[in-house]
Formats: structure tokens, sequence, C-alpha cells
């Protein structure tokens, strides 16, 4: 397979080689289990049955799953395999199925639902970091997109996440997001069963960089896009980017809320307690696997 699944655009067999994320062709995951902490249209009173594929597109210096996103650890699954372990999700009560950083094995995924496609909505938990002709791979296939919005400056792309053309990627993704999946929709526990979630994630010393994000939001976004603006920043990976070694300050906090709420955009408000390693799921451990 010569991949141009993501924006890289790498161009390389990855079954004789590899390219910027360091995979071959076979699916590595490293977790498959409830997982209870998403927003709630996501994760419900029951929890979204996530999938952690391992590999990233992006290289963010701050990542909290480095273990699974930058050095690639977990485990092989053929697409009977994983076929099989979402119906054991199913089975134990989820209320949707999360497919987290799954752009590199996007035809693997396919031939998955091929298999066996549970009868949740299907969510497709991403970075952001998108090429349109993918996600257009995945139209009909994915009810839910759950992209982040991570940086508006080429500057800051770079150096976070090693990606200068992170904005102008990412906002063309969500646009195409929004134009498969349409007006949210939800059922009646309260289940997003169609639609695009932003998140953001609030970083110390950048709140400028939010502002503009969410103001994007509101411009350019259908009406009615929800926002899931999250507080859980902990400096990982022993980041050393100045201004980022830090937590996020209520001051700071407050401003960007405060910008969404003038703003008027419907969404969420992670709490403070969310900042902790301990919402941090365990990966390549006998339990990570149903």
């Amino acid at each position: 397979m010569t991949c141009m699944l993501c924006p890289r655009k790498c161009g390389v067999d990855r079954a004789a080689s590899r390219g910027f994320c360091g995979l071959g062709e076979e699916m590595l995951i490293a977790r498959i289990a409830p997982h209870l902490w998403e927003e709630p249209p996501i994760s419900g009173s029951r929890g979204t049955g996530a999938v952690f594929f391992s590999g990233c597109t992006l290289r963010c210096a701050y990542c909290q799953n480095g273990e699974i996103s930058h050095r690639n650890q977990g485990r092989i699954f053929s697409p009977r395999e994983l076929a099989d372990s979402l119906k054991r999700l199913e089975d134990a009560g989820m209320q949707s199925i999360s497919f987290i950083t799954g752009t590199p094995f996007v035809p693997r995924i396919l031939e998955t639902l091929e298999i066996y496609r549970p009868a949740l909505p299907l969510v497709w938990n991403t970075s952001g970091y998108e090429t349109v002709e993918t996600l257009r791979m995945l139209e009909g296939a994915v009810d839910v997109y759950l992209p982040d919005l991570k940086h508006f400056s080429a500057r800051m792309g770079a150096l976070c996440a090693k990606a200068p053309d992170y904005f102008e990627t990412a906002s063309r993704a969500i646009r195409e997001m929004c134009r498969q999946t349409g007006t949210p929709r939800y059922n009646g526990d309260g289940i997003m069963t169609r639609g695009t979630l932003v998140r953001h994630l609030i970083l110390p010393s950048l709140t400028g960089e939010s502002l503009k994000l969410l103001t994007w939001v509101k411009d350019e976004l259908p009406e009615g896009t929800p926002v899931s603006l999250m507080r859980q920043y902990i400096p990982y990976n022993g980041v050393r980017i100045p201004g980022l070694d830090r937590r996020v300050t209520e001051r700071e906090y407050g401003r960007v809320r405060d910008h969404m709420r003038a703003l008027e955009l419907p969404g969420f408000l992670q709490e403070p307690e969310s900042a902790d390693p301990d919402f941090v799921p365990r990966f390549n451990q006998p339990d990570s696997f149903i």
C-alpha cells in the first residue's frame, strides 16, 4: 500500500518501509475497553467502547498518550479480531463505539466494519489533522466526528505538533466532517447519533490562540455545532517548551470560557478535576482488552 492516508502524504509502501507514523500495514491497538470519561453525548451513563489505535500523525510535545502515539506500543489485531471485540463491547452495554486515532488504519477499519458493524453510533475521535480524501473514505461508515482543534498559528502548530499546516489542514477537515454529518442529532438517552463535536484543549500561555479558534468555530461552522472546552492539560513527556511546563491557571481558563459563552457556542465545559493523571487510560495491560 502506497500510503497517502494522512496530511504527511509520505507515499511509502508500509508493507516494506515506514513513513512519518512509523507503522506497518497491520492494525496496532493498545486498548479496547469501556471508557466513561468522554463528553456526555459520547459516553452517556454506561460508557463508550473505546478502541485506542497505536501511532499518530502528529507529534504533540505534551501528548498524554505518548507510549502509544509516539512509541507505537500495542498489539496486532486482524479485522476479524477487532470485529469480535466490537461485538463484545456492544454486548457489554456500551452506548457508542469510539475509534481513537485510527487514521493510519482506515482500510483495515473499513474491512472490520464489513465483517461486523455494531448497532451503535460509531465515533471517529481524531486530532483533526486529516485529509478530506481520507474522510470521504469514511463517509457513511462514521456517524459522529469528534475532532480536536488544537493550534491556530503555523508557528505553534510547528512547535507543538510538528505540523505548521495544522490549522489550515484541520479547518478543511472539520468543514468536511460537518458536511458529512449535518445538524447534530441525539437519541432518547442524549447520545449523539449524528453530528460533529469539536474539542479544544486550553494550553497555558496560549489563550490568545484559543480565542481565535473559538471565533473560527462560531464564524465558519454550521450553527449549533457543539464545542467541548477542555482544561485537562498536564505537562506530559517532560515538555520543555517555555510556557507549557505548567498547568492552566484559573484566570486563563476563565478567559477562554467567558469567550465561549460570549459567542453563545453550545457545548461542554470540563471540571478542574479532569487535570489528573488518574484519567489517563492504562495501555497494554491485562485488563486493557475486553
